[in-house]
């Protein structure tokens, strides 16, 4: 098989596990602090058919990853109640950090497992394992953006005051409105940080530039 084909089926797979995991855990904490939304829709699931946006999964990580190397992306977004979870507004801000957290470690993990017992030199394997640490760490930092709703905003909600709250909520309340608004009026300004911030990340836990 074309090394490019096999490249690009392990950013496909990587998307689809590493967004299935960060949804799952989102949906995993919220039930633990005492809101069962997530199941009862169907949504505390590995099943990454549960998870899938067309757009935000498939389209834009791959659009991102051809233009940018890095793909940046996210799921769509498991519902839950923030009223029924324990610790109000950080009970929220927990199920947010939830999913990108989840991320971040996966990428630690594979990262350093690349790093120290596969190495740099085992050819295609090398170049898949790193396209999982960049996936993984393009979805980490993506969506700890404190723009809603992304999940970053989770934690900036529960630290703002009321102003900023209620024009947050406006926001999250457009959906893929909101998420278009943020790509195409904020990402730009910020799109050079972010790249440098998942470079910087994959490097430190790489011990190592890599570029694709």
């Amino acid at each position: 098989m074309n090394t490019d084909i096999i490249l690009i089926i392990a950013v496909f797979g990587s998307i689809l596990f590493s967004m299935t995991l960060h949804e799952a855990m989102h949906g995993f904490v919220a039930h633990y602090l005492g809101d069962d939304t997530a199941k009862m829709l169907g949504r505390l699931t590995l099943n990454p058919l549960a998870h899938i946006d067309p757009f935000l999964t498939l389209i834009m990580p791959v659009l991102f990853f051809i233009t940018t190397g890095i793909p940046f992306g996210a799921a769509k977004p498991v519902p839950f109640n923030p009223y029924r979870l324990k610790y109000d507004e950080f009970g929220a801000a927990l199920v947010g950090l939830a999913g990108p957290l989840t991320n971040l470690g996966l990428a630690i993990f594979v990262g350093l497992w690349t790093r120290f017992v596969i190495g740099f030199n085992a050819g295609i394997v090398t170049d898949i394992f790193i396209i999982f640490v960049f996936v993984n760490l393009g979805f980490f930092v993506f969506n700890m953006i404190p723009f809603p709703p992304l999940d970053g905003s989770r934690v900036l909600y529960a630290l703002a005051p009321d102003a900023i709250r209620d024009f947050m909520k406006q926001i999250e309340n457009m959906g893929l409105v909101g998420v278009a608004i943020f790509m195409i009026f904020v990402y730009g300004f910020i799109s050079s940080f972010v790249g440098q911030a998942v470079s910087g990340l994959a490097e430190f836990i790489l011990g190592r530039a890599i570029s694709f």
